[in-house]
């Protein structure tokens, strides 16, 4: 049996420990926080997931499927909220199709006390990497508990240790190691929408609620306990923004001004505003994602993204599918494994990149926008009409496993065609006509 280490016990690192136990491995898992499975959960740190086909697949390869749903609720479409309080709803996909928000700590405490099944996983806390040596596959932790050194050796290391990974810090001191790293200009913070006094949801817990505002929006997500988890994308710096907006007046201002629906539903505003950190958004790439095969990057060690294709967490959990499914092929051959594993992720983690990105200007500027809305009825009238011509693009990245890097492709495709199709005269008139719907069908069928 192979000795490998997994370094950093998070969502991509706990659920790979199971992958990885369920083939015969023996796994030491290592991270630098302390235990989450005795903290208490707390909202205003980490903004909710929305977990999706891809995710679901990996859960279901490590057969914990069944748990995670326990603990998951059922979207099925986005409420847009207007300024003047008017309500727009735009479903994901075909009818039951749905994403499912999940809480971050209670899913991460949730996989690692389903890992705690397999003798073959151990978990190490409070130990945070230092260094790692690739000629002997050496890792240095400091146990920030008792305050020493300990050097393990491993046969291999797979690093889910986040943005900031200690282990990919390691890889980018040699040659042929490229990295990036850029923020967004906007930050979060999070925000609570409590339950009613029966512990029931405020608002649909069913829907994504979105107000979009044009250079920053508002999010909310719902939680089992009937509260919804809001996330605020704001300005880091700029005339509205965090830095400017900076006093209790201020903020209870804006809210009126900007979210004024949201108001009654947060007694806490003004509390969750000062005391919930402000946080920043990075998107993080490097290539490749292994060190020969002493060392293989996951998650967001990988590939950082910001989070509004709802795909971090989905596309972490892909990193473990294709892995999963490149051992079930090559067997031992870890060469093969290893390479194989970065050819086939990096033009993938890249693509979702992009569209993480890109769907943040759609999220804020176009939810609210009529031809956006008739864009997708559009859509959705052709995909149902032609299946096999045309599955719109956040189709393809959440309810297929379409590769991201072959969805960016197909998606910048059909918005050509879409682009020339909106510039119809009466196309508000002749939406769903024949003509339209042939039109359209011309020009897919060409690709």
């Amino acid at each position: 049996m192979q000795n490998v280490a997994v370094v950093g016990a998070g969502l991509v690192g706990s659920l790979q420990a199971i992958l990885l136990a369920k083939r015969g491995f023996k796994v030491d898992v290592y991270e630098r926080r302390p235990d989450l499975r005795k903290a208490e959960i707390l909202a205003g740190r980490s903004i909710n997931l929305a977990l999706s086909d891809r995710g679901w697949k990996a859960l279901d390869k490590a057969g914990i499927s069944d748990e995670i749903r326990k603990i998951a609720i059922p979207m099925f479409g986005r409420k847009m909220h207007a300024v003047d309080g008017t309500l727009t709803y735009q479903p994901y996909g075909k009818e039951n199709q749905a994403i499912f928000s999940v809480s971050r700590g209670g899913l991460n405490q949730k996989l690692m006390n389903l890992a705690d099944d397999y003798p073959e996983i151990g978990y190490y806390f409070n130990m945070r990497c230092e260094d790692i040596d690739f000629d002997s596959n050496t890792i240095r932790f400091t146990d920030t508990e008792k305050d020493q050194i300990v050097e393990k050796s491993y046969d291999a290391v797979f690093a889910t240790d986040g943005a900031f990974s200690a282990v990919r810090n390691r890889m980018m001191k040699y040659p042929m190691f490229d990295y990036s790293q850029s923020y967004l200009s906007h930050g979060y913070k999070e925000l609570v929408i409590p339950p009613n006094e029966d512990g029931s949801h405020k608002i649909d817990k069913n829907c994504l609620h979105i107000w979009p505002r044009g250079e920053f929006m508002m999010i909310a997500l719902a939680n089992l306990d009937g509260s919804f988890t809001v996330t605020l994308f704001f300005p880091m710096e700029g005339e509205l923004s965090f830095a400017s907006i900076d006093t209790p007046e201020k903020v209870k201002d804006f809210f009126e001004k900007t979210f004024p629906d949201s108001i009654p539903l947060m007694p806490t505003l003004l509390e969750d505003y000062f005391s919930n950190p402000t946080s920043t958004l990075v998107t993080v790439r490097c290539n490749p994602w292994n060190h020969g095969t002493q060392a293989v990057l996951m998650g967001d060690a990988a590939h950082a993204v910001v989070p509004f294709y709802g795909q971090g967490m989905n596309a972490g959990f892909e990193d473990c599918t294709v892995f999963d499914e490149l051992l079930e092929q090559y067997g031992d051959d870890w060469n093969t494994i290893f390479s194989e594993y970065s050819r086939l992720r990096v033009p993938d983690g890249n693509a979702i990149a992009d569209l993480a990105l890109n769907n943040y200007i759609e999220m804020r500027d176009s939810t609210a926008d009529p031809d956006f809305l008739l864009r997708k009825k559009i859509e959705r009238k052709f995909s149902d009409l032609y299946p096999n011509d045309w599955m719109p693009l956040y189709e393809q990245v959440t309810f297929s496993h379409i590769r991201y890097s072959d969805a960016l492709k197909r998606g910048q495709y059909q918005r050509g065609i879409m682009d020339e199709i909106m510039q119809t005269e009466g196309i508000y008139e002749k939406w769903d006509s024949e003509e339209i719907m042939n039109r359209i069908a011309e020009k897919a069928k060409t690709k």
